[in-house]
């Protein structure tokens, strides 16, 4: 199979399970099962908190509460920071995170260029946080273990 291919699987069930853990729940709900998740669930956990506070902030932007919109985006830079920690912790969904959050990092700079002028610092220290984040996951994914 190439490598195309196990991108894409590994995507989809990153999607499905974070539809089947997170179904019907609140941001809030997962939010409170972050801490007791067990390790090896907390970054695909993480990483859907991260794309639902995504939306919300998009939708906040649109609706004009820029205030709320920028608590949103605090959000997606701590559970992507938490994502990326309990991913190279556990060892487990680098690749996956590194993925979702360059998702969210484009996705933000989309935004970015329809805001006002004064709206679109904060979105851009943001999409810059996401990208030391990745940067973190790549090189911990591409390190040498020495022998």
């Amino acid at each position: 199979m190439t490598a195309m291919r196990w991108i894409a699987i590994s995507i989809v069930l990153l999607a499905l399970a974070a539809a089947v853990t997170a179904k019907d729940q609140s941001i809030e709900e997962l939010k409170a099962r972050v801490d007791s998740a067990p390790p090896e669930e907390r970054p695909v956990l993480c990483v859907h908190i991260a794309q639902e506070e995504l939306r919300a902030a998009d939708k906040a932007y649109v609706d004009g509460k820029v205030d709320q919109a920028r608590a949103s985006l605090a959000d997606i830079v701590s559970y992507s920071e938490k994502a990326r920690d309990a991913a190279i912790a556990s060892r487990k969904h680098l690749k996956n995170v590194e993925i979702a959050v360059r998702k969210i990092s484009e996705k933000l700079g989309d935004i970015k260029r329809t805001l006002n002028f004064e709206d679109q610092p904060p979105v851009a220290e943001t999409v810059k946080r996401l990208e030391d984040i990745r940067t973190t996951l790549l090189t911990e994914m591409f390190k040498k273990e020495k022998k």
